[in-house]
C-alpha cells in the first residue's frame, strides 16, 4: 500500500516495575533523518532500536521518543554525590569567590558545584529480559501504528493526485477544438498583413506557406506523449509502495509536454488552458513530496 511520509504512532507497555511509552512522528524528507531520545538505562539498545525503526519507515524526518516511568520498587540510576570531590570543588570555588570579591549570589554555589565533572555518580541498573522484550514490543507497535497512519494518508494523497491527472487530461481535451480556430486566426492575420502591403499573392503558394508555418506549431506529438505519461502515472500509482520518486519523474515528463504545448500555442485560449494545466501539475508536485 502506498504511504505518506507524514504520520504518528504511539505504544505503551507495562512491566512489574515500569511503564514504557514509545512515540514516533515523521514528516517528509528526501532521505531517512532519524532523531532519537532514549533514556540512559536503554542506551545500549539504541542501535538496535534505530535499526528497527529505520528499516520499517524507509524515508522521512523521524523523531523517536522513549520515556519510562517507575511504578513500583524499580531501581533508578538517579545517581549519588561524590562527597569528597564535591567538598574539594566547593572549598576552592568559595575561596576563589572570596578572593575576587564576587558578591553575585544569583545562583547558589552548591548548584554550580553539582554541574562540575564527576560530582554526580551514576550506577548502571541492570534491565531484565522482560523489560527488554516490553521495550521491543512497544517500538514495534508504535512503528506499526505510524505505518497504518501513513497508509491512510497515502490513500488520500493518491486519490487527490489521480483526480488532478484527470483534470489535466480534461484540460488537454479542451485544446482540440481551439486548434482549428488557431489555424483560421493565423491565416486571417497573414492575409491582412499581405493586403496591407498591397501585393499580388499566389493562393496555392500561400496555402503551402500556411501549412509549413503551422507545422512548427503542431502539438499532436505533445498531446500523444502527454496522454501516455498520464496513463503511466496511473499505472505506477497502482503499485504497492515506494513510488514517490518514480511518480516525481513522471510528473517532470508531464511538465515538459505541457511547457512545449504552451510554447507552440500561439493562441490566447490555448495559453489560458496551459496555465491551468501547469497549476494542477504544481499541486501534484507539492503532494508528491509527501509520498513515500
Amino acid at each position: 500500500m502506498i504511504k505518506s511520509m507524514t504520520g504518528y504512532g504511539r505504544a505503551e507497555r507495562h512491566t512489574d516495575q515500569r511503564k514504557i511509552i514509545v512515540e514516533i512522528k515523521s514528516l517528509n524528507s528526501k532521505q531517512l533523518d532519524l532523531s532519537a531520545r532514549i533514556p540512559s538505562i536503554y542506551r545500549e539498545k539504541e542501535y538496535e532500536i534505530r535499526n528497527t525503526v529505520g528499516k520499517a519507515l524507509g524515508r522521512g524526518k523521524v523523531d523517536l521518543f522513549v520515556s519510562v516511568e517507575n511504578i513500583g520498587g524499580a531501581k533508578t540510576n538517579a545517581g549519588s554525590i561524590n562527597i569528597e570531590l564535591f567538598k574539594a570543588y566547593y572549598s576552592q570555588l568559595a575561596e576563589l569567590q572570596k578572593e575576587l570579591g564576587d558578591t553575585n549570589t544569583a545562583e547558589p554555589l552548591i548548584t554550580t558545584v553539582l554541574r562540575l565533572p564527576d560530582v554526580m555518580q551514576t550506577e548502571a541498573v541492570a534491565i531484565s529480559d522482560e523489560e527488554w522484550a516490553a521495550l521491543s514490543e512497544a517500538v514495534d507497535e508504535a512503528v506499526e501504528n505510524l505505518n497504518r497512519f501513513r497508509a491512510q494518508e497515502g490513500a488520500v494523497l493518491i486519490a487527490d493526485l489521480l483526480k488532478r491527472i484527470d483534470t489535466i487530461e480534461e484540460l488537454a481535451a479542451q485544446i482540440v477544438p481551439l486548434e482549428e480556430e488557431r489555424i483560421e486566426t493565423v491565416r486571417a492575420r497573414l492575409m491582412e498583413n499581405l493586403k496591407a502591403l498591397q501585393v499580388h499573392v499566389d493562393n496555392n503558394r500561400f496555402e503551402q506557406e500556411i501549412i509549413y508555418y503551422l507545422e512548427k506549431f503542431d502539438i499532436t506529438e505533445e498531446k500523444v506523449r502527454l496522454k501516455q505519461h498520464c496513463n503511466y502515472f496511473r499505472t505506477v500509482a497502482g503499485e504497492s509502495e515506494g513510488v514517490g520518486r518514480k511518480l516525481g519523474f513522471i510528473a517532470q515528463e508531464i511538465g515538459r509536454e505541457i511547457n512545449t504545448t504552451g510554447s507552440k500555442a500561439n493562441h490566447a485560449g490555448i495559453q489560458k488552458i496551459v496555465v491551468r494545466m501547469k497549476d494542477e501539475l504544481e499541486k501534484i508536485k507539492e503532494q508528491l513530496l509527501n509520498l513515500l
